[in-house]
């Protein structure tokens, strides 16, 4: 597609006077680099910003999922030397040392049950909803009996 284009600007450029080419070439260019700007590194800037807040809002008593994909609870935090001590397992045996860029995902405690319930609240007013939704059209149709 640029060749075409590049074609058609070329068999144009004599009637111009020979110097519209190298303005085309330059604006598609810069339109190329805006374009790849947007697409990549504004999303990777937008994930950098939200993992450095998950990591700053780490706390003891923290589940998190490591890069190895081991769910884990945060027992300790060192951030001179940005280390942390995972505690793995239910018998509270296994107690790994890791870097904080090993943590890619943390959930405060009772995040998943708090989770739920607004899921339940939603679904609870989505019901009423609908029960309202045909109450009135029960009421619309005795209206019209009557």
């Amino acid at each position: 597609m640029f060749s075409i284009l590049m074609n058609a600007n070329a068999q144009a450029a004599p009637a111009q006077g020979g110097g519209g080419m190298g303005m085309f070439t330059i604006v598609w260019i810069i339109l190329i680099f805006v374009v790849m700007y947007v697409i990549m590194i504004l999303p990777q800037r937008k994930e950098q910003k939200k993992k450095a807040a998950m990591k700053e809002g780490l706390a003891i008593g923290d589940t998190v999922l490591t890069t190895s994909g081991f769910y884990g609870v945060v027992i300790d935090i060192n951030k001179e030397q940005n280390m942390i001590i995972v505690e793995f397992g239910s018998n509270k045996n296994c107690r790994i040392p890791m870097t904080l860029e090993a943590v890619s995902a943390s959930e405060k405690p009772g995040a998943a049950a708090k989770a739920a319930e607004e899921e339940k609240a939603k679904q609870k007013a989505i019901e009423e909803q609908k029960k309202a939704k045909e109450k009135e059209k029960a009421d619309k149709k005795a209206a019209k009996k009557s």
